[in-house]
């Protein structure tokens, strides 16, 4: 039987509360602060030495503290509880989105002796909802863009095809061709956000070659490198083994790695695909001498809508890299990229080794 003591239920509370992943601020019937977890310290800027005995408005400064005050409407007794989306300003003067549930404590009696009031930082969270917003009008605008140019060169073709010349023809089928691409990659992108979103990214296994799988798309993108350029080099140590895979969803997911390369370098660059096999796993690795990813990026560089504050005007709809690592997550690797911003970028897939 163990002999450590279970703690008593004070102490149990500090412990919970102290840990807990938001924002906790206790207060006396008097507004000030009794307690103020650590994680409120992480949000706000001050630390729980700091805020004790304050006002809770000298340290939150809400854009409701105030007369909006959510604390008022518990004190009056008008709501027992109230939840509000709003903003505070950090010690260093950050502006952050929160939702916040503020509650009257009372005693035996009913009379208010406090209140609490438990806050998230959930900034992240409404840039994302906003990305996914923009993202979904991009679609439907590079949409458009490409169903009018197959339109309006199709009619044309349709009503003057006698009057237009052949080699003008040509040129229209040409667009028409280049426009239909643009929209099936589209498409592709768009039904891949749809089963990112919804968890039903479904992957086909079967025996798969990575020598073959890496030869071909070598062969593909030294041309299109070329026409960048740029020189691509392929450098295999030894020969890769065959694994049960999605041939096609992992070719996506290194084609999305070479796209990427390939975007953010310079004139002149080159870009390295690397892959061996170690006792445990195979690592594919896909580095350049491009633009890089700031470190501040690296922690959210494969989350969905996500795009580096390097790719300034590059287009894009920030889901490349989402799906390079639902697709490798689903073959039971990792993805992992590090960087040394303005000298490129490395991404390395690790999937799993021989099963034996």
């Amino acid at each position: 039987m163990s002999t450590n003591a279970m703690p008593d239920i004070a102490d149990l509370y500090h412990l919970v509360v102290d840990h807990l992943p938001l924002g906790v601020v206790v207060l006396d019937a008097d507004r000030r602060v009794i307690k103020f977890n650590a994680w409120a310290g992480k949000i706000t800027g001050f630390s729980p030495q700091e805020a004790v005995g304050r006002f809770c408005g000298d340290l939150l400064r809400g854009a409701l503290c105030g007369e909006c005050c959510p604390l008022r409407e518990v004190i009056d007794r008008s709501k027992p509880v109230v939840r509000v989306e709003t903003t505070l300003t950090t010690r260093s003067g950050k502006i952050i989105s929160v939702r916040m549930h503020t509650a009257g404590l009372f005693d035996s009696s009913g009379r208010l002796v406090g209140a609490v009031e438990a806050f998230r930082d959930i900034s992240r969270q409404l840039t994302l909802e906003r990305e996914r917003t923009n993202l979904i009008t991009m679609f439907a605008h590079d949409m458009r863009s490409s169903v009018s140019g197959i339109h309006g060169l199709g009619l044309r073709l349709t009503r003057k095809f006698a009057q237009i010349d052949e080699s003008k023809r040509q040129e229209y089928l040409r667009a028409i061709t280049c426009e239909a691409a643009k929209l099936e990659a589209l498409v592709d992108d768009f039904l891949e956000f749809s089963r990112l979103e919804t968890g039903q990214l479904r992957l086909d296994f079967s025996a798969t070659s990575l020598d073959k799988e890496l030869e071909e798309l070598f062969e593909v993108y030294r041309l299109k490198a070329e026409r960048h350029g740029l020189t691509i080099e392929l450098k295999v140590d030894g020969f890769l083994p065959v694994i049960e895979a999605d041939a096609n969803r992992l070719r996506r997911a290194l084609a999305n790695l070479l796209d990427n390369a390939i975007k953010f370098s310079i004139a002149g660059g080159r870009i390295i695909m690397s892959a061996r096999e170690t006792e445990e796993e195979i690592l594919i690795s896909i580095a350049d001498e491009g633009i890089g990813i700031q470190e501040k990026d690296l922690p959210y560089i494969f989350d969905l809508f996500h795009r580096g504050s390097s790719a300034g005007t590059y287009s894009g709809h920030g889901l490349g890299l989402s799906i390079v690592k639902s697709i490798v997550e689903g073959h039971g690797g990792r993805v992992v990229a590090s960087s040394n911003p303005s000298r490129g970028a490395t991404f390395t897939v690790h999937l799993p080794g021989r099963r034996s």
